[in-house]
């Protein structure tokens, strides 16, 4: 056994020293790898947490839009058995603005195009045929709402925008064989009218071109 004499020498103070300087590392390692290990479980679980809001957001969103694209919009007027030929002559349309019918060959570009001025009956009612969703205005109609839905037009493939001036209504909207009259830009069936009708159930031609027709 050691004396007293030999646990007393420098180079038993400097192990004695070392070992606690080891002792506290090894303390200092296992709070780190606790602290790591807290961290990693309270990240694993708000990316599950997280995992599931956004799954469940996803959810809801695909229900809201099956839901507007089953439901039928509210206050919309229907017109069925419409003619589909092509004509290179005037149509006489008996809506305003036209919904289906007899159209020029050529469609209206309507890959999210805004129109400022008013556009053929003929090449919107083709492009109606593609499957697209056209919005029209007349001068009584609210400036805040006419930009508002040409900023949604503009952002959405198939769909066009352009005055109508001896249109009966301030905001109209139209699809092949629906139209619908709203009262604002807020109207929250400008939104289902979209979600049902762009390249919806009632398109006769879904897919065809909504880029390459007249530019307006």
């Amino acid at each position: 056994m050691a004396s007293a004499k030999n646990r007393n020498t420098p180079a038993a103070a400097r192990r004695a020293k070392l070992e606690e300087a080891r002792r506290k590392e090894r303390a200092r390692e296992r709070r780190s790898r606790v602290v790591t290990i807290t961290a990693a479980v309270v990240v694993l679980v708000g990316l599950v947490a997280g995992g599931g809001y956004l799954v469940s957001a996803v959810d809801e969103q695909d229900k809201a839009e099956e839901q507007a694209r089953t439901s039928p919009v509210t206050g919309e007027k229907s017109w069925d058995d419409l003619t589909q030929d092509h004509v290179e002559t005037p149509v006489d349309y008996p809506m305003n603005p036209p919904v289906g019918g007899d159209h020029d060959p050529v469609w209206m570009n309507c890959d999210a195009d805004v129109y400022t001025k008013a556009i053929p009956d003929e090449n919107a009612v083709h492009s109606l045929e593609h499957g697209a969703v056209w919005v029209t205005y007349n001068d009584k109609a609210a400036e805040a709402d006419v930009k508002a839905l040409s900023e949604r037009v503009a952002k959405t493939p198939y769909s066009l925008m352009s005055p109508v001036a001896d249109q009966k209504d301030p905001l109209m909207l139209s699809a092949w064989g629906r139209q619908l009259t709203v009262e604002s830009a807020t109207d929250a069936r400008v939104a289902q009218f979209f979600t049902k009708y762009v390249q919806g159930a009632q398109t006769p031609e879904p897919g065809a071109a909504c880029s390459g027709g007249v530019a307006g």
